[in-house]
């Protein structure tokens, strides 16, 4: 495996650096529309939550207008791996045990609808964004993961009516082209997108419904008056009754108390040249998103046209080169199938999701203003379903009803925007990875 990864080792300077979701849905810079000075609701970031949250609000009748720094969704809603999972860092069995046997049950009930939810939007709106209900294969690393899997996998199917798989090691290979795991969990409910798509039917949806979408138009604060708030954007002040504050991961020094409670961590993702046919029909047999039982875990999936792998995982600790980090990834993508070995890596970028102290998503209030946040990894499901919840809330509808509303998250101790601790926290989890007998040495993955 080393003498396989060493030859793998070579300059990717040809690699195209925007996402590969671009080349299909681009974000766009926007036709420049006046600011309106007065409105009933300023959203803050065009990504999923933003959008999701103008969209409802508009649709009831408000004046809305929605401003962001950068082009529309530029951000990690067209920037990740485009897998709908609407994962929860907390497995369901530690739900039970910390929080008891109902309120974990709501907490999973309610990925189960957000899940649901986000299909029935794409359908309702009629978004082509390459959907696939393919389900997802988690892959067991050692027999010990196989079987917390499999507990795993009782307990949700005890609960919901899921239809949780257990794959054993014999016959994974119906599953996954790799010799690497120990067998797997299917779960059929999870499919995987084009993000870009998603976002561009969002955006447009948004639109239709009256929105008014200012795009690399920053907000530099906000300030509370009379009955409402006033908005310093970069093109004017505006004087609104509410604020959605939907920046998560791209949070910066614009909201110094919200930065402190949001840890942006840096994903990335590389994408395959084509592959043969023969391959496409080994490695990924049934076109399912696939994901791992590790701390420091690798998600991948096939291309909506089923001709490249997309594989992504956190970027080492020890560089910020873009060469560094897409061999290190690469360096995976062999570790799990080597005989791409030799294969070239065409597109690669990176991106940030957010989390909070208690890695959960959040809604929650502070001093008039509603937060949706802290997706932890998820958001193609979490952020459109909490930004609809974030526009209820602001309406007084019983619809923003979620187990995720409530107090703000804590602030990280020491911590102003940059996170310094991240090499400690990688480098934690690469060592509990070693200690649970999840790390492939020969493969430098955790170098």
């Amino acid at each position: 495996r080393r003498s396989m990864n060493m030859a793998a080792q070579r300059p990717h300077h040809d690699v195209t650096h925007n996402p590969y979701w671009w080349d299909f849905a681009e974000p766009k810079s926007l036709s420049v529309k006046d600011i309106q000075a007065e409105c009933d609701v300023v959203v803050v970031g065009l990504g999923y939550t933003g959008l999701a949250a103008a969209r409802v609000l508009a649709k009831e009748g408000r004046s809305v207008q929605v401003f962001d720094r950068r082009r529309a969704g530029e951000g990690a809603s067209t920037r990740n791996g485009g897998i709908a999972s609407g994962s929860l860092r907390m497995s369901f069995p530690k739900a039970i045990d910390r929080l008891g046997e109902t309120a974990a049950v709501a907490l999973y009930r309610e990925a189960e609808d957000a899940r649901a939810d986000l299909w029935r939007f794409i359908e309702e709106e009629k978004i082509d964004c390459d959907q696939r209900l393919h389900g997802r294969f988690t892959a067991a690393i050692q027999t010990a993961d196989y079987d917390d899997l499999g507990r795993d996998a009782d307990l949700m199917n005890k609960h919901f009516d899921v239809g949780i798989e257990m794959v054993p090691r014999s016959v994974q290979s119906n599953q996954v082209g790799s010799t690497l795991y120990h067998g797997g969990a299917i779960r059929p409910d999870i499919g995987h997108l084009n993000p870009a798509k998603l976002h561009a039917g969002l955006l447009d949806a948004a639109e239709k419904s009256g929105a008014v979408v200012h795009s690399e138009t920053g907000v530099d604060g906000y300030q509370s008056v009379d009955e409402g708030y006033e908005v310093a954007t970069e093109r004017g002040v505006v004087r609104c009754k509410n604020i959605v504050m939907a920046t998560n991961g791209y949070t910066n020094e614009a909201n110094p108390w919200l930065q402190r409670r949001l840890v942006p961590v840096t994903s990335r993702i590389i994408v395959t040249e084509p592959l043969s046919e023969n391959l496409m029909r080994h490695l990924p047999p049934h076109g399912r998103a696939m994901s791992e039982v590790r701390k420091l875990y690798r998600y991948y999936r096939p291309s909506p046209d089923g001709k490249r792998i997309v594989i992504g995982a956190r970027e080492t600790m020890f560089s910020k080169d873009p060469q560094v980090n897409i061999q290190h990834i690469k360096n995976g993508l062999v570790d799990i199938f080597p005989e791409l070995s030799d294969t070239k890596i065409e597109y690669s970028w990176n991106g940030f999701v957010a989390f909070t102290r208690a890695e959960q998503p959040r809604l929650f209030e502070r001093d008039g203003v509603v937060y949706a946040c802290g997706y932890c990894g998820s958001g193609v499901v979490w952020a459109r379903w909490l930004g609809g919840k974030a526009a209820y809330k602001i309406l007084g509808s019983p619809k923003a009803q979620t187990v995720f509303d409530g107090p703000a998250p804590s602030s990280v101790p020491l911590y102003w925007g940059k996170p310094w601790f991240m090499l400690f926290a990688i480098g934690l989890y690469g060592l509990m990875d070693r200690k649970a007998g999840r790390f492939r040495g020969a493969d430098g993955y955790y170098d």
